[in-house]
């Protein structure tokens, strides 16, 4: 979780659709993007041991020492760690001018298989899904939205080891784009303790190319910080447990905001006047704006919008060379951000919930 723009879900996908970029698959549109500039460099190499680096020992050491670890061992588990350009490349952002396109990215994921699978899996885990519901305040349709659009219910978890990927962007994060390694070195940290915890060979665990696990797809600080023991065996299994992964993404959602019986966005028409659409767009999907506000600023929202009491913000979905979406936005739509930063991801998963319920109707 946390990671920006979509970082972590089928990459040459999403690519074609601008919202992220893997060079080696890039698509093309008509004016023939060029290839990424740093891409070249990252496409044919094959992943090399890192053996004994001097800074990869270096934060070895120092982690050995907080956590009274024995640094030898950490030193040679670390060195086993392989760079991978791959991990670098899918890392990287679309090519300049690449347009994002939310009808595109809203069929890969509202699509009948991946509807049909959510109802099989909702129908497996009803009683999970009700008491996550109650205790957490988040909705059935939320949670298997999100299982869904993350893993495909445990289909596609990722096969780099998350050793690999975590040290690749602690310690080579990929030029082109803003450097992040300070973020993966401390979930590094973060998953050597958690596989100390749960008595892991770090070598073995294996998840997203930038170090997610398991079937919601928690980065491992999440994964410490938030998931529950929610089928109750007295350990905590997001790779097996379905249960588990059920009550950890409510449960994160709960921390990040979520509220009770609010719904995620109302319908919105956008204002007329160039001038107060921008305004409205400045706090981008940070709920800022009362629904007087909005009026007053010349949206026009739907009838249950005009009473909402809370806060909004109007949040733009580009459809490519079409018109832009718009929603307005509530506290719980900005929650569904806060497990990844990105407001298509958050209309994905709340569409692909709503395919699933009228479904089950």
């Amino acid at each position: 979780m946390k990671l920006d723009s979509f970082t972590r879900l089928l990459p040459g996908l999403l690519c074609a659709i601008g919202l992220l970029c893997a060079p080696a698959q890039a698509a093309q549109d008509k004016t023939k993007h060029r290839p990424h500039r740093h891409a070249k460099a990252l496409r044919d190499s094959a992943p090399t041991p890192y053996g004994y680096r001097k800074d990869l020992m270096r934060f070895a050491e120092d982690l050995a020492q907080a956590n009274g670890w024995d640094v030898i061992e950490l030193q040679a588990q670390l060195a086993q760690a392989k760079r991978h350009p791959t991990v670098q490349r899918l890392m990287l952002p679309p090519p300049a001018g690449t347009a994002k396109d939310w009808a595109a990215y809203r069929k890969l994921f509202v699509e009948p298989k991946r509807i049909q699978a959510g109802l099989d899996f909702w129908r497996g885990n009803a009683a999970t899904l009700d008491r996550a519901a109650e205790q957490y305040g988040v909705p059935a349709d939320i949670i298997v939205g999100l299982i869904g659009v993350e893993t495909y219910y445990g289909q596609i978890m990722g096969g780099f080891r998350i050793i690999d990927a975590l040290v690749t962007l602690g310690f080579d994060f990929p030029p082109g784009r803003k450097d992040r390694s300070e973020f993966f070195r401390e979930e590094l940290s973060q998953f050597l303790l958690f596989a100390r915890r749960e008595g892991l060979d770090p070598l073995s665990v294996k998840g997203s190319y930038a170090g997610a696990m398991g079937l919601p797809q928690f980065m491992p600080g999440s994964w410490n910080r938030y998931a529950v023991d929610f089928d109750a065996d007295g350990k905590i299994d997001l790779i097996n447990s379905t249960a588990d992964a059920i009550g950890s993404v409510a449960h994160y959602l709960a921390e990040h905001g979520w509220q009770r019986g609010l719904p995620t966005h109302f319908e919105v028409r956008v204002p007329v006047d160039s001038s107060d659409r921008a305004a409205l767009l400045v706090p981008d999907i940070l709920p800022t704006f009362s629904a007087d506000q909005m009026t007053q600023q010349g949206a026009v929202l739907s009838e249950a919008g005009q009473q909402h009491q809370g806060l909004m913000a109007l949040v733009e979905l580009q459809n490519g060379d079409a018109a832009p979406s718009y929603v307005a936005g509530t506290v719980n739509f900005y929650a569904l951000t806060r497990y990844n930063w990105s407001s298509y991801y958050a209309m994905g998963v709340i569409s692909l919930g709503e395919a699933i319920v009228k479904l089950r109707e």
